[in-house]
């Protein structure tokens, strides 16, 4: 191994574990749950919450935590969950075993009037069968991690989520009933509707998966054919859990491709598009890209009001038909490790290089800007950090290096039957 490969495998090990520092520093300890984000009163995500479950086992297998101190804070979250409030009035938890998207810190109730959120939900639930796919020991502790997450997973209603359509609904609200849209076109939901599947207590029905992927836009773009989504987390959240290499459901047997390979080419296709910077945005280049969901300038904050461009705040950036404003994530690239290691490693030295103000207290901040420069010419960098941005990067370089998370899931029952439900064939499966 090369010095210059060594001091890599070394910073990618600090930056991981300052990533996966984010669930150390906003936990409550008294129920497990996590903060969306690190700024002052932020509530909690139950995504982030999954992804802290998802996290634990690494930072056991890295030496940063003891195995117990996980096995203590997946139980504290899990028996939360499982006593939570099911009623679905406005101020409760949850209803049907799905959870509103953002909840009290303190209390676990809903706020923001947040939807009952289906993708987030099963975010939630795939962190809790790694967890339970990981604490396999025959003790009491572990023993109990173990029922609580098949008891929480066998709650969810997964059929009632499609509210009489074909395919899954995006979410639900005790004022409304369900949201009037659904999860249509290609996205970060395969991880949803393979747990959906296989599901043993509430399945979705035998077509639903395959009415989902009718509606996907198969693209052509700067030379890659390519299943598309604009933003770069939809190419991977999925992936975080699920080794998707060399298995197929039938639409991508159809396009002789797979969803890993898929996602290889969404990263050509944002490094292409960088390259080209159609929109002449400072800093764009085949090493600066990372165009996804994140936080981002605001033409409501008072240092930029008078911003010509327009800018979009905390949006789904894109490539190629946008929003983009010059925001990009330097976290993308570090989660993007597992499909294109090479241009990956080249992107985030690159970056880190020229705009080392990305990183605040070593983790990285949602997101930077190169064209909007500060008097001492860095980029305008986000406030604070986000905890799906460091979830996934504690995921997916954990599965560059050694496929951990991988590994366990391709030995969970429930996304063995969920793929074979949805049709996938092939490779591990």
């Amino acid at each position: 191994m090369s010095s210059e490969s060594l001091i890599n495998e070394q910073r990618l090990d600090q930056l991981q574990r300052a990533a996966f520092g984010y669930f150390l520093q906003t936990v409550n300890p008294a129920n497990g749950l996590i903060a969306d984000n690190s700024r002052e009163n932020s509530p909690a995500s139950i995504a982030v919450v999954g992804f802290a479950l998802s996290a634990y086992p690494v930072a056991v297998e890295r030496g940063w935590m003891a195995r117990a101190d996980a096995v203590e804070r997946s139980l504290s979250v899990l028996r939360f969950f499982r006593d939570s409030d099911q009623s679905g009035s406005p101020e409760a938890t949850g209803f049907k075993g799905f959870y509103y998207h953002f909840l009290d810190m303190r209390t676990g109730a809903r706020v923001w009037r947040s939807e009952l959120s289906t993708i987030d939900t099963a975010l939630l639930i795939a962190g809790a069968l790694t967890a339970s796919m990981y604490f396999t020991a025959n003790t009491p502790e572990e023993n109990e991690l173990r029922e609580l997450v098949e008891m929480l997973y066998l709650r969810v209603d997964w059929r009632w989520s499609q509210g009489g359509a074909a395919t899954i609904r995006q979410g639900w609200k005790p004022e409304c009933g369900f949201l009037h849209y659904g999860w249509e076109g290609y996205n970060e939901s395969i991880v949803l509707y393979v747990l959906a599947m296989g599901s043993p207590t509430h399945p979705l029905k035998d077509n639903s998966y395959e009415a989902w992927t009718a509606t996907y836009q198969w693209e052509h773009l700067y030379g890659y054919d390519y299943l598309y989504a604009g933003p770069l987390f939809m190419h991977q959240f999925s992936h975080a859990w699920i080794d998707f290499r060399g298995i197929r459901d039938r639409f991508m047997r159809e396009k002789r491709c797979d969803y890993f390979e898929n996602s290889r080419r969404a990263i050509e296709v944002q490094r292409e598009y960088a390259r080209r910077n159609p929109n002449r945005f400072a800093g764009y280049d085949e090493n600066c890209w990372g165009l996804t969901a994140c936080d981002g300038p605001s033409n409501l904050l008072p240092e930029l009001a008078n911003e010509r461009r327009r800018l979009f705040g905390y949006a789904a950036r894109g490539v190629p038909y946008g929003p983009d404003d010059g925001t990009l994530s330097g976290w993308a690239a570090l989660a993007s490790l597992p499909f294109a290691s090479e241009i990956s490693l080249c992107a985030i030295r690159n970056m880190l290089q020229r705009y080392p103000e990305m990183l605040t207290a070593q983790q990285y901040s949602s997101s930077f800007n190169p064209t909007l420069a500060n008097a001492d010419s860095s980029a305008w960098v986000s406030d604070g950090h986000f905890g799906l941005d460091q979830g996934i990067v504690v995921m997916m370089v954990e599965n560059y290096r050694s496929q951990l998370i991988w590994r366990l899931m391709r030995d969970c029952p429930y996304v063995h039957a969920g793929l074979r439900r949805a049709g996938f064939r092939g490779g591990w499966l």
